[in-house]
């Protein structure tokens, strides 16, 4: 069973921070989270830069608590999972990962206290949790949703250095930074090739503005929520009519588990059946939790929708 849409609609909505550039780029051009460089020592205490400000770690953190999905498949990734003692109960990715009933958008700094934590890392604030627990005497670390591919890049390895693990996470932004130019370089879209990003059953989408729609972009890709998308704050509600009318050449699902859409559900909607997306091979169902995170998976994402985009043009040729 998929996962509720208030859950989907939250998660779209910490990523509905205003875009600064494209993918990539500067420190000075997308902004600096204040990451020390790899020519810093990694010995403790470190001092690194959140949402909350500056945060210091006296001592390598061995019971971690990640209440958020991308900082535990990065934490993961980099080689500190054996740190984290538990994560929130939308932490589902990797499969070794200590998923609890612990919420990270109704967070109970009790039951988070109970863990007795050393390092609380958390993505969405509802209110006062970063000063419960540094009240409680538990260091948090507070890394909201990145609004660019390099602030992403940037909190990968602030959590190398909160947790001892610079080295690592070093090597794997280096990978993914490799991997996308990769994919981006030799993405060849036809001009013009259009997409609809589908949010959920009820026409939610994305326009450029967002973290995805920039990845989306660097594809060379047109998004057709763009014009009606203005002054939305990056996630419109489009109409039917509108998108019969656009008749994207993509239809992208990142609701195949809250919603359960398919290809098939798609077809069945009322005059989508004829949509250049549906005859010619270019509805693509994505899978809901990496299109809503900004982890290492947005390598796979990109990916796949590049490939999708390349058969879609052969299919039409």
């Amino acid at each position: 069973m998929g996962k509720p849409l208030s859950i989907l609609v939250a998660s779209a909505l910490a990523l509905s921070l205003a875009a600064c550039g494209s993918y990539g780029g500067s420190d000075e051009a997308q902004g600096s989270t204040g990451t020390p460089s790899s020519s810093e020592p990694s010995t403790f205490p470190v001092t690194v830069e959140g949402t909350n400000g500056q945060v210091t770690i006296e001592r390598r953190p061995a019971r971690i608590v990640s209440l958020s999905p991308t900082a535990t498949e990065d934490l993961f990734a980099i080689g500190a999972g054996e740190q984290v003692l538990a994560v929130d109960d939308q932490s589902d990715y990797p499969s070794e990962a200590p998923m609890t009933e612990l919420s990270g958008f109704e967070p109970n700094v009790e039951a988070i206290a109970g863990y007795e934590p050393d390092l609380v890392v958390f993505a969405t604030e509802p209110g006062d949790l970063g000063t419960s627990l540094e009240g409680l005497g538990i260091t948090a670390l507070q890394l909201d949703a990145a609004p660019t591919l390099e602030v992403a890049y940037q909190q990968i390895e602030q959590l190398g250095v909160a947790t001892g693990h610079a080295a690592e996470s070093e090597t794997l932004v280096r990978e993914m930074r490799s991997q996308i130019d990769q994919i981006v370089a030799g993405a060849e879209p036809s001009a013009g090739l259009t997409f609809y990003y589908e949010l959920d059953d009820t026409f939610y989408s994305v326009t450029s503005k967002t973290f995805i729609g920039q990845l989306l972009e660097s594809l060379g890709l047109e998004n057709i929520a763009d014009a009606p998308g203005k002054g939305s704050g990056g996630y419109p509600q489009l109409s039917a009519e509108y998108i019969i009318e656009s008749d994207p050449d993509l239809i992208l699902l990142a609701d195949t588990e809250c919603c359960g859409q398919s290809l098939q559900t798609v077809a069945e909607r009322p005059g989508w059946a004829e949509l250049a997306a549906v005859t010619e091979g270019g509805v693509v169902p994505l899978d809901d939790d990496v299109a809503s995170r900004w982890g290492p998976r947005l390598v796979d994402l990109l990916r796949q929708i590049s490939q999708a985009a390349e058969a879609t043009e052969a299919n039409a040729a």
